[in-house]
């Protein structure tokens, strides 16, 4: 019996004190018991080799496809690898490819010697299937302790599940019971807390080393290895080491359920928002929808929903939308502002006179809402007082762009056509080059008989328009 036993006693050890104290004959059967590192396997190739071989491939089809190279980019990194807003965005499976990708020669290099020497002892304690779970387990933990602590930096490689199975080899070594002497054991715990303690501080003091990946394949590390030692030491104990390994993976599965409600919505917002800057409102709409999905009454999901229906002329579906953040957030005078746009888009002038004179009664100097009621009245024909709130709204200080632009169009129509031109210089002056700006400068030339200033500007509005496509 070591002195790492703490807990039982092997089945040789039983026999021999029974022997001792007299209790058994002198011809009993000794038991042939196996030691606990020594690999039962049917087939001479390990899964250690089988690990190695696959790290290796996938690397060398990389060189393959991005060319013969010491270290590769962040785009070849990132088809596989585990980043943040394409792990979190859905991207789950990201978390088991990431480690079988390496940045370059050196990193591979370096963990494949470490999954040679520890691995081998792993797959040797342990046995395949187990060793087998520990490794993915702890990869994926300490891929989510990435996501989590570092959503914005790019993570690749094996050594999130080497820590791990480093992690479980500690904790059975400090807390198992081995055949073999207590010299050997205390050796074997310090080189691999050597390893673990290096590891860390060269990963916390050099640049580019996922520290957090280490740290959760650790943690989980020990964890596991702690329970089989405790719980399910003998490898024949099918039933508790299987229980094991089932708990071990829950608690990874409850680890990225908290990582998601962490990170997950800041990050998916994130990208829907810039989706919706690029452009793609469709794109925005099924992440903004996933979102809506996981959190109901998250009142700026519904806003950038609404706003993405918007883009896309789908007007009752951005109506209701905006309506739901006004009943999350009946204070909330953007969505307001944006309703009645989606109202005047509709046709539905009254409706939206009504929203804006809502938005003036609780703040008679908000800038939008002037502005807002001015775009009704246009659309109603009354250009007069639409003139009126476009200037109260411009000396109040509107955030809407466009404003210039709708004012020189009430001139316009009110045949001022030198107020309209003054509108629009104002415009080009605020908000620079703009082709719709210029071809209502162009009417408003042509219509005062400036022939040359008017082709002039319609050459420009078509030069833009052309840059633009």
């Amino acid at each position: 019996m070591t002195g790492f036993s703490f807990r039982k006693i092997c089945p040789w050890c039983v026999q021999h004190e029974a022997a001792q104290r007299g209790e058994l004959p002198d011809d009993a059967p000794q038991p042939v018991v196996a030691a606990p590192w020594v690999r039962r396997s049917e087939s001479t190739i390990t899964l250690t080799h089988v690990l190695f071989g696959a790290n290796l491939a996938v690397f060398l089809a990389m060189q393959m496809g991005y060319g013969p190279t010491m270290d590769f980019n962040g785009p070849a990194l990132a088809q596989w690898g585990n980043y943040g807003p394409f792990t979190l965005s859905g991207q789950w499976w990201r978390l088991f490819t990431y480690m079988f990708v390496h940045g370059g020669v050196v990193h591979i290099a370096m963990n494949m010697w470490c999954l040679w020497s520890i691995g081998g002892l792993c797959e040797s304690l342990y046995g395949r299937w187990t060793y087998a779970a520990i490794y993915v387990i702890t990869g994926i933990a300490g891929g989510l302790a990435s996501v989590g602590w570092n959503p914005g930096v790019l993570s690749v490689g094996a050594s999130g599940a080497l820590f791990g199975i480093t992690g479980a080899l500690i904790a059975s070594f400090y807390l198992g019971e081995f055949s073999f002497g207590e010299v050997s054991v205390k050796s074997t715990l310090s080189s691999l807390l050597f390893f673990a303690g290096f590891s860390l501080f060269f990963g916390s003091v050099y640049p580019g080393i996922d520290n957090s990946a280490h740290i959760g394949g650790l943690i989980s590390g020990l964890i596991i290895g702690a329970l089989i030692a405790v719980v399910a030491p003998q490898s024949d104990s099918l039933g508790r080491r299987a229980s094991v390994i089932g708990l071990g993976a829950l608690l990874v599965l409850a680890a990225g359920y908290g990582v998601d409600r962490w990170r997950g919505g800041p990050i998916r917002m994130s990208l829907a928002y810039r989706a919706l800057a690029e452009n793609e409102p469709d794109r925005a709409i099924a992440q903004l929808q996933a979102i809506i999905r996981q959190s109901p009454n998250l009142p700026q999901a519904h806003f950038a929903l609404a706003q993405s229906f918007f883009a896309k002329d789908r007007f009752p579906q951005a109506e209701a939308e905006f309506k739901r953040v006004l009943e999350l957030q009946p204070k909330n005078l953007d969505a307001r502002f944006e309703l009645g746009l989606v109202y005047l888009s509709e046709k539905r002038i009254e409706d939206a006179k009504n929203t804006f004179s809502q938005m003036l009664a609780a703040d008679a100097n908000n800038a939008d809402a002037h502005y807002g009621l001015g775009l009704a009245l246009v659309d109603e024909g009354q250009f007069q007082p639409a003139v009126a709130e476009f200037k109260t709204a411009i000396q109040l200080g509107p955030r809407a762009s466009g404003i210039y632009y709708e004012l020189g169009r009430a001139y316009a129509n009110l045949k001022q056509f030198d107020d309209a031109i003054a509108a629009y210089q104002q415009g080009k002056e605020r908000e620079g080059d703009n082709p719709d700006l210029e071809a209502a400068l162009a009417e408003a030339y042509a219509a005062k008989g400036m022939p040359q200033q008017a082709q002039e500007a319609k050459n420009k509005a078509a030069q833009l328009r052309g840059e633009a496509r």
